[in-house]
């Protein structure tokens, strides 16, 4: 009879999900709305103010004798096909798995190691898999940055000026901290499911917010308000239209005291 049970649980496999969030925080839950509310709306606005900003300004499209358009086709052809490749055999693998232990994810994105946890079934190639792509993924990552920003921080040293030096190296230490954090927390998350059982779901769901949400958080950030160039366009842009809506607004305030009598006809 308990063997019919299993038999009929294990052919159950659902295919609706509901996210929890952070399971931990359910009584603080509808609090976690406005921050994280913020935050989307943030991230949203300064990217696309980022993304207006630049491809509005011509003088930003520098160094075309560098970055030429077909230049720039074949990085992104590059990063789209080293994201499918990565990305796609794992959405197969999981495509193919059961879920018949529960419909609740304990995540608040539908992750690949958040649906092996509720995935029923030997899962072993599945999970060596998945770490075995995070760990080639960050260490080609990170072997490719490393060998663009020594080179760049090579010629930053040939540089004679001590203010362009002195500028390269910041923005170059920024960069690199925002990646090291961001690839260290996605490793880590993928070492923790598999290895550290002890450590709290809710730990984990932190851990995979920080290089989830951090990018989209400190790219506007990183090349927008610590760009000189960048940062001027915006504050023009800004300033510009706070003065044309001072300009608009001023007549009607003169035109306003006059009729109180505040000012002479």
């Amino acid at each position: 009879m308990d063997e019919d049970r299993n038999t009929s649980t294990f052919n159950i496999s659902y295919t609706n999900f509901f996210l929890v969030g952070f399971p931990g925080l359910s009584e603080w839950r509808p609090f976690l709305v406005l921050p994280l509310t913020f935050l989307y709306v943030s991230i949203i606005s300064a990217n696309a103010l980022v993304i207006h900003t630049v491809a509005a300004q011509r003088s930003l499209h520098q160094p075309i004798d560098l970055m030429t358009s077909r230049l720039l086709g074949v990085l992104a052809f590059f990063a789209l096909t080293r994201s499918l490749g990565v990305a796609v055999p794992l959405v197969v693998l999981t495509s193919r798995a059961q879920f018949c232990r529960t419909a609740v994810i304990r995540h608040f994105t539908c992750e690949y190691i958040a649906l092996l946890s509720i995935a029923c079934g030997d899962l072993t190639f599945n999970n060596h898999l998945g770490l075995a792509m995070r760990l080639a993924t960050v260490s080609f990552d990170l072997a490719l940055l490393g060998t663009s920003y020594t080179r760049i921080i090579y010629a930053a040293f040939q540089i004679s000026s001590g203010g362009a030096r002195a500028k390269a190296l910041h923005t170059c230490g920024s960069h690199l901290l925002v990646i090291l954090t961001i690839y260290l927390s996605g490793l880590s998350t993928s070492i923790v499911f598999r290895v550290a059982k002890t450590v709290s779901q809710d730990v984990q769901n932190l851990l995979s917010a920080i290089y989830l949400l951090l990018p989209g958080t400190l790219n506007p950030v990183i090349y927008g308000v610590r760009t000189r160039e960048v940062r001027q366009h915006i504050e023009k842009m800004l300033c510009g239209k706070e003065l044309a809506r001072e300009a608009r607004e001023k007549p009607e305030r003169l035109q306003n005291m006059r009729v109180k009598g505040k000012l002479p006809g």
